[in-house]
């Protein structure tokens, strides 16, 4: 993929990602943080797009869908930095709002060589989108919508976010929520009703676990389930995820992809990239978990949220030689939309 934006834009439709945008810098590798006004010299240090909105929507465009971005940032170089690169991976930033008199989210991570990322964070501008900083016209034309980070989000949850989603649903959209802290059962109270209109949700084993008060995965799946969520992708870092689903029976296991780990920063974000273009494609949910698996196993090859997937046919590549069934029911689906944009180009 050029820096310009994605390969074959438009391939899995709009997809807008309404939620937390956040600039991260990453330092790698480090072993210690030095005492007093010592230094230490690293390999890489990063700026990159990250949130539970922008990161998968960065990777979603790369994948092949046409992204708009909604949220909330700084009027600050952060702020631009951010945009610029959203920008760069071929992003819609018009629908990012810039807040005077506060900064943009932004973390600091200090990236172990085994991978592991501790964090430095400032919330930021992400909690100050209002409904009214909402087109809702853009977001009924959408194919899916991504609400990340709807915990990070403040008064808009209870003040707007369900007029955003009944809309998004009115025209037929994919409803997929994914959270950005680990969160409590009042959380879960708050967040209820937001799930329970949602067909996926996507958080990590100890974000379902948290929110549930349960320590058991298949228990707090049930219990998300109950609320009426048409179903739920949980990923469990190097155990690979869980997929579960209204009327499915037991939720399905499927293994990590093995990979030399650089980084496990935006791992998360790459998931929810692939399993959304999975399910967009007309995949099952165990396929596009498949696809989910792949993508998160391929970002934690590099330094960032942004790092490892190319394009939707290197992720499917990847994909194939660890699960070859979905890689090729997925390419056999992108073939009538291939042969009808070759079609529109020659017209």
């Amino acid at each position: 993929m050029s820096a310009s934006g994605p390969a074959n834009p438009g391939q899995i439709g709009r997809v807008a990602v309404l939620g937390a945008h956040i600039l991260d810098v990453l330092g790698w590798p480090v072993e210690a943080i030095p005492p007093g006004q010592g230094s230490a010299r690293l390999s890489q240090i990063r700026a990159t797009v990250a949130g539970t909105a922008a990161g998968t929507g960065v990777d979603l465009a790369k994948l092949g869908a046409d992204v708009l971005a909604i949220g909330a940032v700084g009027d600050d170089l952060l702020a631009d930095v951010l945009i610029a690169a959203m920008r760069g991976h071929g992003v819609d930033t018009g629908g990012i709002v810039r807040k005077p008199g506060v900064q943009t989210s932004a973390t600091i991570l200090p990236i172990r060589p085994n991978g592991e990322r501790p964090a430095l964070h400032v919330p930021g501008a992400t909690s100050r989108l209002d409904r009214a900083d909402i087109d809702l016209a853009q977001v009924s034309q959408a194919r899916a919508l991504l609400v990340g980070a709807p915990d990070a989000l403040g008064e808009l949850v209870g003040d707007g976010l369900a007029e955003v989603v009944s809309v998004a649903k009115a025209g037929g959209a994919l409803i997929a929520v994914d959270v950005l802290r680990p969160g409590s059962p009042r959380d879960f109270d708050r967040l209820g009703p937001l799930l329970a209109s949602a067909d996926w949700f996507m958080p990590n084993s100890d974000q379902l676990c948290a929110l549930t008060g349960r320590d058991d995965p298949v228990q707090a799946i049930n219990d998300v389930l109950a609320l009426g969520t048409g179903g739920l992708a949980v990923t469990l870092g190097a155990q690979g995820c869980l997929v579960a689903w209204q009327g499915g029976g037991e939720p399905v296991r499927l293994p990590a992809i093995a990979v030399d780990v650089v980084d496990t920063t935006g791992c998360g974000d790459g998931f929810n990239a692939g399993m959304i273009t999975g399910l967009l494609l007309g995949g099952s949910p165990v396929d596009a978990a498949w696809l989910g698996v792949a993508c998160g196993a391929l970002v934690a090859t590099g330094l960032g949220s942004d790092a490892g997937i190319v394009d939707l046919a290197q992720a499917l590549g990847f994909l194939r030689a660890a699960a070859p069934g979905p890689a090729d029911r997925f390419s056999e689906a992108l073939r009538p939309i291939q042969a009808s944009a070759a079609k529109d180009l020659s017209a």
